[in-house]
């Protein structure tokens, strides 16, 4: 299938649905994966702009995968959505986890399948070392709710009680996550509630409000773990206003997730070693690689670019190789009885026999050298009108 025939099928769902249709897929390459965030705005509003081109549409129905992403993304996606038309409905063909989750939310209705899958919205920080240099016990993707659930197992399951004790519990956290990371993971568990509170009240007829603190309870803290996956089922016990997508309407966004699929190689090999061709490649590139695609009738734009794989190798310190080539020729014949010109020849050969030893002799070793990290990167990566 290609963009043709993925506008047909848009097209197609517009008829089943009386609404227009816009699709949002992100890559989830493991060495490459892309993610929900604020540039997809600009695109969005040009989707938006042709949804409402013969006047505002009653619905709008977005088709979303995504593993994630910015937790400040999905309230502006929600919103500028939600100003072009009366009824905003989110169709799942597969996972539409954490910031997805999000976006899901704030819609009137929330369409899956038994393939369907939300995700809990408990946001991680991403922690870089400075320097790059290792801290003790530091990982580096803190989830927000792993601090609330030390102190929980600290009182809970530790069985702590004296005051002074988990003052020094608490210390000893901070000696590994600072102060001010602590000061963000505070601010970033009261904004997560917020929006996702100002999400679901967002919803057309309105969410009762102890129905609203079920769900922000359910997404944010019950789950316990960020991978988890909330079924069709699980999302209506918790409160969400859910519904199942009909037989045609699910073949349709089945079909459509498939070539998208296909489309951003979401099945890629996710061993990075598998990209270098021998042991001797460091740098694997792929251009014109597909991140995220986003179509509706009529209109397609594709975040695009190089994908850089680079192996880092564990060379030894100050490596130099300094190469010398005695010549050793018959006792008859002495070097400066040699033409001047001949003498040259001589001298350029054995310059280049030196080089190319000395690079060969670098090479071996370079292929040789333990895999210190291999780092995977998009380089030059825009959104792009496709035609």
């Amino acid at each position: 299938m290609a963009q043709k025939e993925r506008q047909d099928i848009i097209k197609r769902l517009e008829g089943l649905r009386s609404s227009r249709t816009i699709t949002l897929v992100t890559g989830d390459r493991a060495v490459a994966p892309t993610a929900i965030a604020d540039d997809c705005l600009r695109p969005l509003y040009d989707h938006l702009l042709s949804a409402a081109k013969e006047g505002k549409p009653k619905k709008i129905d977005l088709v979303l995968y995504t593993r994630g992403g910015f937790v400040e993304t999905p309230w502006k996606i929600v919103t500028k959505i939600r100003q072009f038309c009366q009824q905003f409905t989110v169709m799942i063909p597969y996972r539409a986890h954490s910031a997805g989750t999000m976006i899901a939310i704030g819609a009137d209705t929330i369409l899956m399948s038994p393939m369907s899958e939300l995700g809990p919205i408990d946001p991680f920080l991403q922690i870089r070392p400075e320097g790059g240099k290792p801290v003790p016990f530091l990982i580096p993707d803190l989830g927000v709710e792993d601090v609330a659930a030390y102190i929980s197992f600290l009182k809970e399951r530790a069985g702590i009680t004296d005051q002074n004790a988990l003052t020094n519990n608490v210390k000893a956290l901070a000696e590994h996550v600072t102060p001010t990371l602590l000061g963000r993971v505070e601010r970033i568990y009261s904004h997560i509630r917020v929006v996702a509170r100002k999400l679901l009240a967002l919803c057309k007829p309105p969410l009762a409000e102890a129905t609203i603190s079920t769900i922000v309870e359910a997404l944010t803290e019950k789950m316990y773990a960020h991978g988890h996956g909330i079924s069709i089922d699980e999302a209506r016990l918790i409160g969400l206003r859910v519904e199942a997508m009909p037989p045609d309407v699910e073949k349709a966004v089945w079909d459509l997730y498939l070539d998208y699929e296909n489309a951003l190689g979401l099945n890629a090999n996710p061993d990075p070693y598998s990209y270098f061709p021998d042991d001797v490649a460091n740098v694997y590139e792929e251009t014109g690689a597909l991140g995220v695609l986003m179509e509706s009738a009529g209109l397609a734009h594709a975040f695009q670019g190089t994908i850089r794989i680079e192996r880092v190798r564990k060379m030894p310190p100050q490596l130099n190789i300094n190469l010398n080539f005695p010549l050793n020729l018959p006792a008859s014949v002495q070097p400066q009885t040699l033409p001047q010109q001949v003498q040259a020849i001589v001298q350029q050969i054995l310059q280049q026999a030196a080089q190319q030893l000395q690079g060969m002799i670098q090479a071996e070793i370079a292929r040789q050298a333990p895999t210190e990290a291999m780092r995977a990167r998009w380089v030059g990566g825009t959104w792009q009108q496709l035609q």
